[in-house]
């Protein structure tokens, strides 16, 4: 290879594939927006008021803002330094983790929550505070940085296996046959 041309591995290990931003801030909103939906009506389920099913949305409906724009955050962070950086790693997920954290952080509350007569509190985030919010923001965004640091896998083992090897792997083989095979005809 002559001396001014790259290596084509080292290209195309150094390209950037730019993130679409709002698309990708959507679409993470929307799914969040669906957890927050399932922790209001698991609050509104738990909670004992006189609201009946409608509480879902006038008394526990902030749950499902702050999710969706916690969520919305992230991902906006995360694409944009991604984009700035040109890099794909985990720091993208450290900016991204601590901006959710901080906005987790101002608008955290502390609640009480009743079930069958026995008082809980339920500490989702003690004070709209400043300190709170950089609190947040430091344990979640250290948080998003170790699983993306591990391959964001949950395993923390990032194999290369094809879906039909781990499928393999995962069910179990029949035992071979103790019969032997009848023997083949050789006039055939």
């Amino acid at each position: 290879m002559a001396e001014g041309h790259p290596n084509p591995t080292t290209v195309k290990d150094t390209l950037y594939d730019p993130k679409p931003s709002l698309r990708y801030a959507s679409a993470v909103g929307l799914q969040a927006a669906g957890v927050g939906a399932l922790v209001s009506a698991v609050q509104n389920a738990l909670g004992t008021h006189t609201s009946g099913a409608s509480g879902f949305l006038t008394r526990y409906g902030g749950t499902i803002g702050i999710f969706a724009a916690m969520g919305a955050t992230f991902a906006l962070t995360e694409s944009v330094v991604a984009n700035t950086r040109e890099k794909d790693d985990a720091l993208n997920g450290v900016a991204g983790g601590c901006a959710a954290g901080f906005l987790a952080g101002i608008r955290g509350k502390y609640t009480n929550l009743r079930v069958s007569s026995i008082d809980y509190e339920c500490l989702l985030f003690v004070a709209r505070s400043l300190p709170m919010a950089v609190a947040s923001c430091a344990v979640l965004g250290t948080a998003v940085g170790i699983f993306d640091y591990g391959g964001k896998d949950i395993t923390g083992i990032s194999s290369k296996e094809t879906l039909e090897e781990r499928r393999r792997r995962f069910f179990k083989h029949p035992p071979p046959s103790l019969v032997p095979p009848p023997p083949s005809d050789p006039s055939d």
